[in-house]
């Protein structure tokens, strides 16, 4: 292999050789201030770039760390991916972007979201992004004053999002809020320790387990839920659904 090939790297929007800052249009900045169109056409033109619009603001993710998000997230997807698996209807998302009401664009760590197909409230466009909001979010946040729990809280809640999970890492503490009449409503677990989902019947978390890693009790208890007759119910749900639709 030659020494230029091998110094090659990847074309993309930031470095193709033909289109220019100008085509492309200026860099995404924390705090810019723009309406969605103008929003989309920079963060297309920006691959591998998060980011967010939520009432008409700009967020841009910091470079992503460890044991402060990436494996957070990556725990938080393979818990809903697993109820997925067992919940036909029901599909898992990771860092997709998502259309919501009045211009707002957001990226959300983890999402569990009720097909179209079988009665959920969102959809896929034709640009491949999900419209609405999806039925159940989560997100990773440094502590408590992150954006996480007040702008894009307010945002969720307003929009549709029945559930809404947030890790706070710094903090070492989760906070699950579930709507009720046009508000977010902090949950607490149960005397088990458990939380128990009301927008999506056995998904159950062991928040305690799951802020220490032990993701051997995560899957036990989940499991439980799965295996327990309000699932079995719920999946009965969503197939008659289905299955109208398409008649």
């Amino acid at each position: 292999m030659s020494t230029d090939t091998a110094a090659k790297k990847p074309i993309t929007a930031q470095n193709h050789p033909i289109l220019d800052r100008a085509d492309r249009g200026p860099l995404l900045q924390n705090g810019d201030r723009m309406d969605a169109d103008e929003f989309m056409r920079r963060y297309e033109a920006s691959p591998g770039l998060k980011a967010e619009l939520i009432d008409g603001r700009v967020y841009v993710a910091s470079p992503v760390r460890n044991s402060r998000h990436s494996v957070p997230n990556s725990s938080f997807t393979w818990w809903v991916t697993h109820y997925a698996i067992h919940t036909p209807g029901v599909e898992p998302g990771t860092n997709g972007t998502v259309v919501l009401e009045d211009d707002n664009l957001t990226q959300p760590d983890a999402l569990l979201r009720i097909l179209k197909s079988s009665g959920g409230q969102s959809d896929e466009s034709d640009e491949d992004y999900i419209e609405n909001a999806p039925e159940l979010v989560c997100e990773i946040a440094a502590s408590s004053v992150n954006y996480d729990l007040h702008d894009k809280l307010e945002l969720y809640c307003r929009s549709g999002v029945k559930e809404y999970i947030v890790w706070r890492v710094e903090d070492g503490e989760i906070d699950w809020f579930a709507g009720n009449e046009g508000r977010f409503e902090k949950q607490q677990p149960g005397e088990d320790g458990l939380y128990y989902s009301q927008a999506f019947p056995g998904l159950w978390l062991d928040a305690k387990a799951m802020l220490s890693g032990d993701l051997k009790t995560v899957l036990v208890k989940l499991q439980t839920g799965i295996n327990a007759p309000e699932h079995e119910k719920f999946v009965e749900r969503l197939e008659s659904t289905a299955g109208e639709r398409k008649a």
